[in-house]
């Protein structure tokens, strides 16, 4: 079966050396990012292990960027080869898209989501993380369907909204698009204003 997203960011971290991770670290919190994402804070990061920070890199940005940060923090600390091999793993083109399989949790072939299409929960992930007040009334239409009982928990169990669709969203690289599709519904039957605000952009 085909790698994730995940499984190439964490083999990619995995052959650093401890100084070069303490190097990415470094960088990745002071790193230029695209409008509406937000670096990962400096304490985040200083606790982090190499596969605490793979699921960072994709829980605060979506899977393809997530690959597109690595790289450029990679370049930034002087380590082209690993950042090559990154990008060609990835198969993440010269727009920073990425072409590897994402396994989806939702599909019970095992079959893979190539569509190259930005989904609208992948679009706007940072407003939705901020400004989606009923968290929990989304979670509860997931579960069962998307979301299993330890999943819900868990979730549910972090204190804050933001935090909520933060651990929510580290779920999504085993997505396929109809589990993304099923969240968007879930969203505009608890959040309506807020997905027609965010639509009409």
């Amino acid at each position: 079966m085909g790698k994730t997203v995940r499984d190439h960011l964490l083999d990619a971290l995995e052959d650093l050396e401890e100084e070069e991770l303490k190097k990415f670290k470094a960088k990745l919190h002071e790193i230029p990012l695209r409008e509406g994402f937000a670096n990962i804070p400096r304490g985040r990061l200083q606790k982090a292990d190499r596969l605490d920070l793979s699921d960072l890199l994709l829980s605060y940005y979506t899977d393809s960027y997530a690959v597109q940060v690595a790289v450029q923090v990679l370049e930034g600390i002087h380590l082209k080869r690993e950042a090559e091999k990154l990008r060609a793993v990835t198969g993440m083109g010269e727009n920073g898209s990425v072409q590897t399989p994402v396994r989806s949790s939702c599909d019970a072939s095992g079959r893979y989501d190539f569509s190259a299409e930005s989904h609208f929960v992948d679009k706007h992930r940072a407003e939705l993380i901020q400004r989606t007040s009923t968290v929990e009334a989304v979670l509860d239409l997931l579960h069962g369907c998307i979301l299993d009982d330890e999943q819900y928990e868990r979730i549910v169990s972090r204190e804050t909204n933001p935090d909520k669709m933060r651990e929510l969203y580290k779920l999504m690289p085993s997505w396929d698009r109809s589990c993304k599709d099923k969240l968007y519904e879930a969203l505009k039957a608890k959040n309506k204003f807020l997905i027609q605000d965010l639509e009409g952009r």
